[in-house]
């Protein structure tokens, strides 16, 4: 990733800008930013990162930008300083989450998601699992909420790994698979699909 210039957005300024504000978790959903426009930049479903049609393969560089990503209600995604903000494209989720670890059974039981990029997060009613259900192959996408409206998607082994920990319950709607976690059930698809 050589060519650090986007139309007249310059990457390299984004980069000392992000690295400026040190390490650490950034408060970057207090920031207000001025809107400087889209740069060719995506995270892909299997959360490789992009830049003009190159892969970023420099892990260094990928978590200073995943430090200043930010998602509104607009349902975008931009990176942010505290004097600029760049939408780029995200295909599904900003993040990965490539582990789960279960700790006890039943409804005590929770859930710690750990991402591609280290961090650990728990399950609970600050940060919900949810399945979205594709209404024509039934192919699960499995998401948790990381921080601010940010998620990891659930890569296939920790998918499994949670249907293993799956209990059956009624519901009005039929038999509801899921799993609990920190005091939440969470549906893991629509009621009844795993009949089928």
């Amino acid at each position: 990733m050589d060519a650090l210039k986007t139309g007249n957005m310059d990457i390299s300024a984004l980069i000392k800008a992000a690295q400026s504000l040190g390490d650490g978790a950034l408060p970057v959903d207090d920031w207000h930013p001025e809107y400087c426009g889209e740069m060719d930049m995506a995270i892909r479903r299997d959360g490789s990162w992009w830049h003009e049609g190159s892969q970023i393969t420099r892990m260094p560089l990928i978590k200073l930008f995943s430090r200043v990503l930010r998602k509104d209600a607009d349902g975008f995604h931009y990176l942010v300083t505290p004097v600029e903000k760049i939408k780029i494209e995200v295909e599904c989720a900003a993040f990965l989450a490539i582990r789960v670890d279960v700790d006890g059974a039943g409804e005590n039981q929770r859930l710690f998601f750990t991402t591609n990029f280290e961090e650990t997060v728990e399950a609970g009613k600050d940060n919900l699992l949810t399945v979205r259900t594709d209404t024509v192959s039934q192919e699960p996408t499995p998401l948790l909420a990381v921080r601010g409206r940010l998620q990891a998607l659930l890569t296939r082994p920790v998918f499994y790994e949670l249907v293993n920990h799956a209990v059956e319950r009624e519901t009005a709607a039929g038999k509801q698979l899921g799993v609990y976690g920190g005091g939440q059930f969470f549906p893991l698809g629509p009621a009844g699909i795993h009949d089928i």
